[in-house]
């Protein structure tokens, strides 16, 4: 019996470690309390701007350990994943810091190969964990904040979609300091409005705790379903909701499809955004989003926090 015992728990042990061995490899989790896993500055010296909290793209591709295993995250604690996310929130924070103060955390955002497959299933399936991430950070911020700023809340491409979540997270005393949330090249679904009343569409350039989403394509031909095909949209250069055209740089036409809810380009081919594996910049040019339209973003971002403060 005794052997028997042994031998049973021996088994057990080698089909765990089996089962183990298959897995794929989940990097730890990011404490928010470590200031590494975040990149701020403060540029209002007078307190009169907001908190700009930006959510980072997609940076990584999926990626081997040194024993074999697949990972399909990003690694926080992997100064080369940190150094690449770091590339985009410099480059965002340009514009979006000045006369705020401004925080990007960093989280094990899932791989381009989830997007790349457009799955759907499988990129949801795979985002819960950066989505949690994310919404850890945020609730760690909101414990260290000044309660009576303005909140904006913005973010690329999966960044977007990290937006879209935090909006359905919050609860409503943190969403009345919201002056407004930048979805900046992903989707606001039907759904999202059905189930999220935190989710306000934006109608003008001052309206305040609403939602700005926009996706840029050279045809309404180009929508990418898993990114871009959005219930809601705007004109990030003239702020309507109709097909009202705005000019951009002087040459640039940008138009809003009011059926499908994406920007329509013309006097800008995006070929400074090359294609990657056939599924982004392919007539769509989602690498542009939030560097095409800075300005108007720059501005904007200070339009709705002098009116969000009016209003109090």
């Amino acid at each position: 019996m005794k052997n028997y015992r042994k031998l049973t728990f021996v088994f057990v042990l080698f089909l765990f470690g089996l089962f183990a061995w298959g897995k794929d490899f989940i990097p730890a989790a990011p404490d928010y309390n470590d200031s590494t896993m975040w990149y701020r500055l403060d540029e209002d010296p007078d307190g009169t701007g907001a908190d700009v909290f930006y959510v980072v793209s997609t940076w990584e591709i999926d990626w081997q350990t040194s024993d074999g295993k697949i990972c399909h995250y990003a690694d926080v604690y992997n100064p080369e994943h940190r150094e690449r996310m770091g590339i985009e929130i410099r480059r965002a924070g340009e514009y979006m810091r000045p006369g705020n103060r401004f925080y990007s955390p960093y989280y094990r955002h899932i791989t381009i190969d989830a997007w790349v497959s457009q799955n759907e299933k499988l990129i949801k399936s795979r985002a819960r964990l950066a989505m949690k991430d994310v919404c850890d950070a945020f609730d760690c911020f909101l414990k260290t904040r000044d309660q009576s700023r303005p909140l904006i809340i913005a973010g690329f491409s999966q960044g977007g979609m990290a937006v879209v979540e935090l909006l359905k997270h919050m609860n409503d005393q943190t969403y009345s300091k919201v002056a407004a949330a930048y979805v900046l090249g992903y989707k606001v679904t039907s759904k999202d409005l059905k189930t999220c009343k935190h989710i306000k569409p934006a109608q003008g350039e001052d309206d305040v705790g609403v939602t700005i989403c926009y996706n840029t394509t050279k045809g309404v031909q180009y929508v990418i379903p898993v990114i871009s095909a959005s219930a809601i949209g705007i004109n990030p250069v003239n702020w309507r909701t109709d097909d009202t055209p705005a000019t951009l740089n002087g040459n640039i036409t940008v138009v809003l499809s009011p059926e499908y809810h994406v920007l329509v380009l013309s006097g800008y081919d995006g070929a400074e955004y090359k294609p990657y594996r056939n599924f982004i910049n392919v007539g769509d040019i989602h690498s542009c989003e939030p560097w095409l339209y800075k300005d108007c973003l720059k501005k904007n971002i200070a339009v709705r926090t002098a009116k969000w403060r009016e209003n109090k």
